[in-house]
């Protein structure tokens, strides 16, 4: 199994987001895996960390989020892998949870949220997000 963290979806990703609208909850676990020093795209000087830089996006996200009806659910640094092999494993671990696909890609396409993208863009290598939608187990 070949693991890829990307800063974007493919476009078949992208598309299967877009084709399957659902208007039920779905919660995205997010994989994260910082730099080791944060870069801007508009290439501004900082001394920053990668996970210092995510952390801004962290906080300001939060109010992102409420705009459409999603919240953070858990957040957490990894501290191990328990199970399976990994060549290089993640450094913390954000669940979100949204009312529906459509309230996420809502809250992509607004400005103020990509103004605060910036600093996920400068903070992260990577990062894997999984799309879950609750099931009875």
């Amino acid at each position: 199994m070949e693991v890829k963290n990307m800063l974007v979806p493919n476009q078949t990703q992208m598309d299967e987001f877009l084709e399957e609208a659902t208007d039920a909850p779905i919660s995205m676990v997010n994989l994260l895996k910082f730099k080791d020093k944060a870069e801007y795209e508009d290439g501004r000087e900082t001394d920053l960390t990668g996970k210092q830089a995510y952390s801004i996006y962290a906080i300001e996200v939060v109010n992102h989020l409420n705009k459409v009806g999603a919240e953070i659910i858990f957040g957490g640094e990894v501290s191990r892998l328990m199970l399976g092999e990994v060549e290089d494993l993640w450094d913390s671990v954000a669940i979100a949870r949204y009312p529906s696909r459509k309230a996420m890609l809502q809250m992509m396409m607004d400005k103020d949220y990509q103004e605060s993208a910036k600093h996920r863009s400068a903070g992260l290598e990577g990062q894997l997000n999984i799309e879950t939608i609750e099931a009875g187990l």
